[in-house]
């Protein structure tokens, strides 16, 4: 296999290392035939190069259905710092990343990711345009953690809606995985609409942020994926559906923001074969990509304007059910199906992206 096989169709794979400030990072540009390829930064300890490759590689292709389906001119990327962002995080480490941005003239955008902060990106801003997500103070839309879980939410009701014939979450039993940013706002709002919870996190502190709150249950990390809930809810770290986990879950219907939540394209049949929903999450999740993407517009970032295009996100997810059921596929196929439809109708308007 030559060396260009493994890279799945992408257009561009960018290796860079700063020595002196501690800086390996990786961009993968998948598409450019919607526009500037957009996707968050992730910086995370990998334990090997080639651990952080594959993750780029299969995020920065999400990143192109994800985009495609929230109806956003951008193409997908993504970009990768291997460390600890704990330990490395520097000033000097965040702005020799922005040159390495600034070097692709355009081509792609960053956001933030897990690892990556706000305050990140209004350091790596002051050296290149081509970032966004920064705090409002430094010209940004800040937490895209707000629209993320706005969508994942709405999401939700649809799915509910076309299993249940009702999007009404008053009653229903929903166990969420992962209380940060995205998973913590959900649980928030879903007990406030008398829903039936089942929450986990590896975190006391998020945990002691939502047990006082009215309907939750706190059980372990691994064992509230097999609560005996209506909707499972994964929001934390992706590959959670596999083929260990998927006989044991109980509920009719996965939703939730966590990136990649399937282990691999087998698992989709899996879920179908269980006669599971699973709702795709490039397309649940996509509020966080259609906040960021606003701030590009002219004049820039308007929250009404973000959390509008956000709330075509139900309509997007029952089009690509009814695709899966119409076509005979899982939910996964009938997402990418969708997705390339649009790329096929206007992405040959602009082909290879140039700035």
């Amino acid at each position: 296999m030559g060396p260009f096989a493994r890279f799945d169709g992408h257009e561009q794979v960018v290796f860079a290392r700063d020595e002196e400030r501690g800086l390996t990072c990786i961009v993968a540009i998948h598409s450019t035939r919607l526009g500037p390829a957009l996707g968050g930064t992730r910086w995370r300890p990998y334990a090997t190069e080639e651990d952080a490759l594959e993750d780029v590689l299969r995020l920065s292709r999400a990143m192109t259905l994800k985009n495609a389906c929230a109806g956003i001119d951008h193409g997908g990327g993504k970009a990768v710092i291997v460390g600890d962002p704990a330990v490395d995080r520097s000033e000097a480490l965040l702005r020799a990343y922005g040159r390495v941005i600034a070097s692709l003239g355009g081509r792609y955008v960053t956001a933030c990711d897990i690892g990556t902060t706000p305050a990140d990106m209004a350091i790596i801003k002051r050296e290149t345009p081509w970032a966004t997500g920064a705090d409002a103070d430094h010209g940004g839309s800040g937490d895209s953690g707000v629209t993320t879980s706005f969508g994942v939410e709405l999401a939700m009701k649809a799915a509910c809606r076309f299993t249940f014939g009702s999007d009404d979450l008053a009653g229903r039993h929903i166990a969420v995985q992962g209380l940060g940013k995205v998973g913590g706002r959900l649980v928030a709002s879903l007990a406030d609409q008398g829903a039936k919870l089942t929450v986990a996190d590896i975190s006391e502190a998020a945990l002691d942020r939502v047990t006082d709150l009215p309907g939750v249950d706190v059980v372990g990390v691994d064992e509230v994926l097999f609560a005996d809930a209506d909707v499972v809810s994964p929001n934390a770290l992706g590959a959670v559906l596999d083929e260990g986990s998927i006989p044991q879950l109980q509920a009719r219907i996965v939703c939730g923001g966590a990136n990649n939540q399937l282990a691999g394209d087998e698992d989709a049949d899996r879920l179908r074969d269980a006669r599971i929903l699973y709702c795709p999450d490039f397309v649940v999740n996509a509020g966080g990509v259609i906040q960021v993407a606003d701030e590009l517009q002219p004049g820039g970032y308007l929250p009404g304007r973000a959390r509008k295009r956000a709330e075509t996100i139900p309509g997007t997810l029952t089009a690509i059910l009814e695709v899966a059921r119409d076509e005979d596929v899982t939910t996964e196929v009938a997402a990418e199906r969708v997705a390339e439809r649009r790329i096929a109708a206007v992405g040959g308007l602009r082909g290879f992206h140039l700035p």
